[in-house]
């Protein structure tokens, strides 16, 4: 099978347009045509259900256009680390996260393994978790960090990092840390919320804190990006509940009242996938015992 036919049908599949895809592909569209017909005739499966106004995956498909683009993906790894073998580096690390992070883990990760192996590149990409979660599944990441409750199978994990909830106000309001008596005093406030886009599972811990005091948050504003949520409470557009490690750096015109003595925890989860070969991913690992 030529991976120029997979690379085709993965971009046909993706865009599920001919004109749209041959364009991307700087090629005809009769050629991607008769390319995505090479390939189906030997698999000897249909791939795509073509009409005159539509194209769409058919099973074997969709199938295929994940594992297509999880093997080309692959291929491309290994191309840039044989090269980085050949220059004398020993690989790449390719880190996900979500912006908490940053404050205080993969800093210091990073730190480690710089100390410990100084020929080991990183790349980063700050990522919300559904896309870290599917860049891992498709090899584009070779770690995730990542607020999730639970992984799917074939995913190995470790907790590295659990955190309390703060309160966050804006600085002109007359509710402060040290006058702050209950999370009842802003029943009647819009909360500003991370989107369950973000995790459903942490959305729904964070949802229980509000069952736990007796009432339904108004919620006005749902963002994936934590400074976005620091944005609108600052205007006075709403308060917001995140977790206390997103305090660390912020220079805005907003207060973080801890809530530590909530049952609620947030944990911070490296995960990775069980068949990921590469060896700078095990040196990483061992940093984090």
């Amino acid at each position: 099978m030529e991976l120029r036919l997979l690379k085709s049908f993965l971009v046909l599949a993706q865009e599920l347009h001919y004109a749209k895809a041959a364009e991307k592909l700087f090629i005809t569209q009769p050629a991607l045509t008769k390319q995505i017909k090479q390939l189906e005739d030997e698999l000897g499966v249909v791939l795509l259900n073509r009409t005159k106004r539509q194209v769409s995956l058919t099973a074997a498909g969709a199938y295929m256009m994940d594992e297509a683009e999880f093997i080309l993906n692959h291929i491309d790894n290994v191309v840039a680390a044989t090269k980085r073998k050949a220059q004398g580096e020993e690989g790449e690390i390719r880190i996900g996260f979500v912006g908490s992070a940053m404050q205080n883990v993969i800093p210091a990760l990073l730190e480690a393994m710089r100390l410990k192996f100084p020929t080991i590149h990183a790349s980063l990409e700050e990522l919300n978790n559904k896309e870290q979660i599917s860049a891992i599944a498709h090899d584009k990441l070779d770690i995730a960090f990542v607020r999730l409750e639970s992984v799917r199978k074939g995913f190995a994990h470790k907790v590295v990092f659990e955190d309390s909830f703060s309160l966050v106000v804006p600085k002109f309001g007359s509710v402060k840390a040290e006058n702050f008596k209950s999370l009842n005093e802003f029943e009647d406030e819009h909360f500003i919320l991370f989107s369950n886009d973000y995790s459903q599972e942490y959305y729904d811990n964070v949802m229980s804190i509000f069952e736990d005091h007796g009432f339904e948050p108004k919620v006005s504003y749902r963002s994936v990006q934590a400074n976005s949520i620091f944005r609108l409470v600052e205007k006075g557009l709403g308060v917001a509940i995140v977790p206390s490690a997103l305090r660390h750096g912020v220079d805005l015109g907003i207060d973080f009242i801890p809530l530590k003595h909530l049952r609620q925890r947030t944990k911070l989860l490296a995960v990775w996938s069980e068949n990921n070969r590469n060896e700078a991913l095990g040196k990483f690992l061992n940093l984090m015992v």
